[in-house]
This record gives structure tokens, C-alpha cells and sequence, in this order.
């Protein structure tokens, strides 16, 4: 089940971030429907993330939708015992359905472990997440965003971040990912928040990945 309440900490983050920051002041005051809503259920939430790499969304959503019937039940213990020729017939590339039942039998054998994430830092979940094939930085770091909600990722190598930093900070010269690693330090602890507001500045659309 999704969790559409926000954050604890966002009411704070806006303000701290609306006081240092002309921009985020203008933007926070733009868009007041800011929802972060959680993703659910982490391993179908990474499966997801996988069925939709590299294509569009309405063909993501439909592969996702033969793969939901063909699977049944869409859990580790099951998808890890899925061949791959029957996933492939729901439309995945062979390798993704290799990465799905690799993602599944990360979860089965407790190397991805949601019980822990708690008590783990960003980049110990991050690094759990990217030995999984097919999962990556990015979508590791989406996941923390959308999934766990965490307060302060900066995800240097999304173009929309890229584009919106450039957009409003840097006369529209997109910056390198180590100069939006810089730029990023004047948001923190609240990076997330800051990353969701730059995001909506692009898109009249609440953010959801």
C-alpha cells in the first residue's frame, strides 16, 4: 500500500530551505501540492523500475501488466522461480528477465533486506541495491527518494536535476556532475526536497517515479 502522507520532516525542510535560498523560496511558494508519495512494496517497486528502463512509460506500464498476469503472484520467493522464456513472452527483453529473477533471488537470500534499510545509511542501501543486476546508481538513488522517503539525496546524474539547476542557477549552462555536487551542498540535509521542487519547476506534473 502506498503512503501519501508527507514526510515528517518536510514542513521544516521547506522552511529552512525557503529562508537560505531565493529560488527554493519561489518555488516552494509556486508549487504547495507537494506530495511524496512512497512507492509501496519495495520488490515490486524495483521490479517495476526494471520493466521500465529505456522505454516509455505506456509500454512500461503494459509489459508490467502481462508480466503481473503471467507472474500471479509477485513476490521473490515466486518470480525467482519464473523461467526466463516465460518472462520474455510477456514482452521483457531476456535481459531484464534475467535482472528480475536476479533482483528475486537478491531478496530470497537476504542480500536485499527492506527489515534493515532503517538502520543502514544512504549509501550502504545504495550499495546494496546496485550489486542487483540492472539496478544502478540512478534508480538506486529514485528508490531512496520515492521509496524511502530519505531526506537528502542529490542524484548528480539526473537530466531533469541537471536541467533545472541550470535553468535557475546557471544562465541555462548545464553543469558538470562534480559542479552539481558543489551546487548540492547548499541544500543539504534537506537535498530531496530541494531535488523535488528543482524537478517540478521542469514539469507541471507532481514528480512520482
Amino acid at each position: 500500500m502506498k503512503n501519501r502522507a508527507q514526510p515528517a520532516y518536510w514542513k521544516q525542510a521547506c522552511g529552512e530551505l525557503a529562508a537560505a535560498d531565493p529560488v527554493m523560496t519561489t518555488l516552494i511558494a509556486r508549487y504547495p501540492d507537494a506530495i511524496l508519495a512512497d512507492r509501496g512494496d519495495p520488490f515490486q517497486t524495483l521490479a517495476r523500475a526494471i520493466v521500465g528502463q529505456q522505454i516509455s512509460v505506456r509500454a512500461a506500464d503494459s509489459i508490467w501488466t502481462r508480466f503481473a498476469g503471467f507472474a500471479g503472484d509477485i513476490t521473490p520467493g515466486h518470480v525467482a522461480t519464473l523461467e526466463v522464456n516465460g518472462l520474455a513472452a510477456c514482452g521483457l527483453s531476456r535481459r531484464k528477465s534475467e535482472y528480475l529473477r536476479d533482483l528475486a533471488g537478491h531478496f530470497v537470500d537476504g542480500r536485499v533486506e527492506p527489515a534493515r534499510w532503517k538502520k543502514m545509511d544512504d549509501e550502504a542501501v545504495i550499495a546494496e541495491l546496485v550489486d542487483v543486476r540492472g539496478i544502478g546508481r540512478w534508480t538506486a538513488e529514485m528508490f531512496l527518494i520515492f521509496s524511502l522517503r530519505r531526506p537528502d539525496v542529490w542524484p548528480v546524474d539526473d537530466i531533469g536535476l541537471q536541467k533545472a539547476v541550470a535553468r535557475h542557477y546557471l544562465d541555462d549552462a548545464r553543469p558538470t556532475p562534480q559542479a552539481l555536487r558543489e551546487h548540492g551542498v547548499r541544500f543539504a540535509p534537506w537535498r530531496t526536497v530541494a531535488t523535488w521542487y528543482l524537478w517540478r519547476s521542469l514539469d507541471p506534473v507532481v514528480v512520482q517515479y
